[in-house]
C-alpha cells in the first residue's frame, strides 16, 4: 500500500509578469524524510518555498496536504494547515529568554496566570527532541549563537506540531560548529516524524542530512537524486546543466 505524501506540489508554476520565476515544478514529501531544493541563483528555490508557506499565491499548479488539495492566501492560512516555516532572518526578541521565545503570543495560562513551570518543561522538552545544544531555558536570546538561535527557532514552530518544515538557507553565514547544531535539529525533525523542504547552496550540508536532492535550474527540476546514492559530481552537473533532467 501506497502511503500518501504529507505534501505534494503538482505542476506549480509562478509568473511575475512576464518573468517564468518556477514552471511546472511537482514533488512530493513524506514524514520521516528530508527533500533538499538545490540550484543557483534565480533557480526558483525560495520562490517555492514561499508558496508552501502562503507567501506566494501559484500562478498555476495546486498544493495538496495529505493528500487534500489546499489554497492558502497567507502564511498565517499556511501555519493553520501544519506547515511551518523558518527563514533565514530569525523572527525571536533578544531581550527575552529561550521559553519566552518559544512561547512569545501562546503563552500557557493557568487559572489566568502564566504558568511559567509548564512552559519552561515544555520549552525543554522541544529542544531534547530537536537534540538541542540549548543548555538553559532561562538564557537570554543574546546569549545564543547563531546555530542555537535556529533551534529556538525551531522549537518555537512545534508549540503548534506542525507536520512540514520549510528551511530556507538555515545554514547560511553559521560557523562550522554552528551549522552541525543546525544539521542536527533538522535530523531530530525528521526522527519526530516530520517532512522538511531543505533549501540550501550547501551541497556538504545537503547530502549530509537529505534523504532525496531536487535539482532546479531556470524554474524547471533538472534532476531528482537519493542523496546517498548521488555523487557530488552528478549533482553539479545537473546545477550547472550539463545533463537536463
Amino acid at each position: 500500500m501506497t502511503r500518501t505524501p504529507i505534501l505534494q506540489v503538482e505542476n506549480l508554476t509562478k509568473n511575475f509578469g512576464a518573468v517564468q520565476a518556477v514552471n511546472d515544478v511537482s514533488f512530493s514529501v513524506h514524514d520521516h524524510e528530508i527533500v533538499a531544493l538545490v540550484g543557483d541563483n534565480a533557480a526558483g528555490k525560495s520562490t517555492i518555498a514561499q508558496m508552501v508557506a502562503g507567501a506566494l499565491v501559484p500562478t498555476a499548479g495546486r498544493i495538496l496536504v495529505g493528500g487534500q488539495p489546499v489554497a492558502m492566501a497567507s502564511p498565517r492560512e499556511a501555519f493553520a494547515l501544519g506547515i511551518a516555516t523558518v527563514y533565514q532572518e530569525l523572527a525571536l526578541c533578544e531581550n527575552l529568554d529561550v521559553t519566552a521565545n518559544i512561547f512569545l503570543g501562546r503563552e500557557i495560562s493557568t487559572n489566568g496566570l502564566l504558568d511559567v513551570k509548564e512552559m519552561d518543561r515544555l520549552a525543554r522538552e522541544f529542544l531534547d527532541q530537536l537534540g538541542g545544544r540549548v543548555p538553559d531555558v532561562h538564557a537570554q536570546l543574546s546569549e545564543l549563537s547563531g546555530g542555537q538561535r535556529q533551534g529556538v527557532a525551531i522549537a518555537r514552530t512545534l508549540v503548534s506540531d506542525p507536520s512540514i518544515f520549510v528551511m530556507d538557507e538555515p545554514t547560511a553565514s553559521l560557523s562550522v560548529s554552528q551549522t552541525a547544531d543546525v544539521l542536527n535539529y533538522i535530523e531530530g525533525l525528521r526522527e519526530m516524524g516530520k517532512g522538511v523542504i531543505f533549501i540550501s547552496h550547501n551541497l556538504t550540508d545537503v547530502r549530509a542530512v537529505a534523504d532525496r536532492i531536487i535539482v532546479l535550474r531556470h524554474g524547471r527540476i533538472n534532476g531528482e537524486f537519493r542523496a546517498h546514492d548521488a555523487s557530488y559530481e552528478q549533482v553539479i552537473a545537473a546545477i550547472t546543466g550539463l545533463v537536463h533532467g
